[in-house]
C-alpha cells in the first residue's frame, strides 16, 4: 500500500464523492397499456414503443 507524505485536506477528499448522485429513475406510462415504463424503452408487459409494436410479446400456457 502506498503510504502518504502529506494529509490531504477535508475539501479534497470530499471532492471525490461529488460525483454520485442517488436519484431515482424516471418513469412514464405506457401509451398503450398504461403501466409504468423507464424512459426511451420498450414496455415490458405489451412490447410497444412510441405507440407502435416494437417486439412480439407471447404468452406461456
Amino acid at each position: 500500500m502506498a503510504h502518504p507524505k502529506h494529509r490531504h485536506s477535508k475539501e479534497r477528499s470530499r471532492k471525490r464523492r461529488t460525483h454520485y448522485k442517488a436519484i431515482v429513475p424516471t418513469t412514464v406510462t405506457c401509451s398503450n397499456c398504461g403501466s409504468p415504463v423507464l424512459l426511451h424503452r420498450v414496455c415490458p408487459e405489451c412490447g410497444y414503443y412510441k405507440g407502435k409494436p416494437a417486439i412480439e410479446k407471447t404468452t406461456v400456457a
